[in-house]
């Protein structure tokens, strides 16, 4: 398997364990924005008064009988009395009223959710690294990530998960019917703690095992750099995954590694399965390139914004090509599109995603998260790409049968 192929299995198809962004964020992709620029009122006074703030109908009060009359139905006839769980049931209610907006990307995360989104976009967790997917409706281990605990331990890529135990916190469950959620949050755990995985290893066991394993703290990169020789180009390969807190500095390296290079004949900066993430990632990198003038324009609810280049230019004399796929959403885009708008840089693979909107976040008091959005992005050229995504100049795709990558190699042709 090739490694873009790789890369895009890993950001667009399966969840790390710990990493929740690659399940959880695969398209319902979240855009952080400073609070302070957009959050332009005090808290509600009460749970009503956001909604009456917003109603066409001044005074007007919705009707909750019907709510409050379902749960005590609930609470008196529901046979399994067990599962009246009321925290659970409170968030259910949140999670549908955010859901009957019809916005995939306004939603609710409870507690353990919330914190572990915020881990993802830290780019960091304590966890076992392995990254999950499924075998024939049975979760599986697409693959260990190198040096982590679970490949020291001795897990291999396509060994069957059928049992999590951990003995800390009484816990032993078959994965039958485990959603890949379910299966992060019940592998994850603290740091040092110990968590065991009954595997079965088709082709080479014949019984299932088990194989203990410490958590440790997992680091994943949000970039990195190559510098590839190619139809007699050099050239800076940057493979920029996701927008997280960990970008800037890790970008600040690869930029220094470029610049340290006088020998190069361009930049692929590779965003394929890139899904997003915070909004002034993407500013900070296409001013990289961009000299001066607008990245991209917000029009929101209550204010309208151009956001122009930050004035770093440090790449700014040196020729790029973008590589993008329909894995590619959200600030990934912003960054393509406004190389394409205001330098006429070329996109080589496929179509994008197609997510136009910016969420802002608003924790709630219960420690759970809320995501609203609030505003639509626009491209300097004043195109709206959600639903659509943007179109590429030059369509390729990776062959997965060889080892070399298709698509980079038709960008570097597509350098001057």
């Amino acid at each position: 398997m090739s490694r873009a192929l790789f890369i895009f299995r890993l950001v667009t198809g399966v969840l790390l364990v710990g990493v929740g962004m690659f399940g959880q964020y695969r398209y319902h992709l979240i855009e952080k924005h400073l609070e302070e620029r957009w959050h332009l009122s005090t808290e509600p006074a009460s749970p009503l008064s956001g909604v009456l703030s917003a109603s066409n109908q001044p005074g007007s009060q919705p009707d909750l009988s019907n709510f409050w009359q379902t749960w005590g139905y609930l609470e008196n006839d529901f046979l399994e009395t067990e599962k009246l769980d009321q925290t659970t049931m409170v968030d259910g209610a949140i999670r549908g009223l955010t859901s009957s907006l019809g916005d995939p990307y306004t939603m609710y995360l409870p507690p353990k959710e919330f914190q572990r989104s915020g881990e993802d976009l830290a780019g960091s967790f304590y966890g076992v690294g392995i990254e999950l997917g499924y075998i024939d409706q049975t979760l599986a281990v697409v693959a260990p990530l190198k040096d982590s605990p679970a490949e020291l331990a001795g897990v291999k890529a396509g060994d069957l998960i059928l049992k999590v135990t951990d003995k800390a916190r009484d816990f032993d469950e078959e994965t039958t019917d485990w959603s890949l959620n379910r299966a992060v949050n019940e592998i994850r755990g603290p740091l040092g703690s110990i968590v065991t995985l009954t595997l079965f290893r088709p082709g080479e066991s014949t019984e299932p095992f088990e194989i203990s394993i410490t958590r440790g703290e997992i680091v994943v990169q949000s970039s990195e750099v190559e510098f590839v020789e190619a139809l007699g180009k050099t050239v800076a390969h940057i493979k920029l995954y996701r927008f997280g807190e960990r970008t800037n500095g890790e970008w600040d390296k690869i930029v220094n590694q470029i610049l340290a290079r006088p020998d190069l004949d361009g930049v692929v900066l590779d965003m394929r399965g890139n899904p997003g993430g915070f909004f002034d990632g993407a500013i900070d990198v296409a001013s990289e390139f961009i000299g001066s003038g607008t990245v991209v324009s917000q029009k929101g609810k209550y204010t309208n914004q151009d956001f122009s280049a930050k004035g770093q230019v440090r790449l700014v004399n040196i020729p790029v090509v973008v590589l993008v796929n329909r894995g590619s959403a959200s600030a990934s885009e912003i960054v393509a599109g406004a190389l394409r708008d205001r330098l006429g840089a070329k996109l080589v693979g496929e179509k994008t995603f197609g997510k136009g909107t910016v969420q802002d976040l608003r924790e709630l008091p219960n420690g759970g998260g809320l995501h609203i959005t609030i505003a639509r992005w626009l491209l300097p050229g004043g195109s709206w790409i959600h639903e659509t995504g943007l179109e590429v100049d030059v369509e390729a795709q990776d062959n997965p049968d060889t080892t070399q990558d298709e698509v980079l190699l038709e960008a570097v042709k597509t350098l001057p």
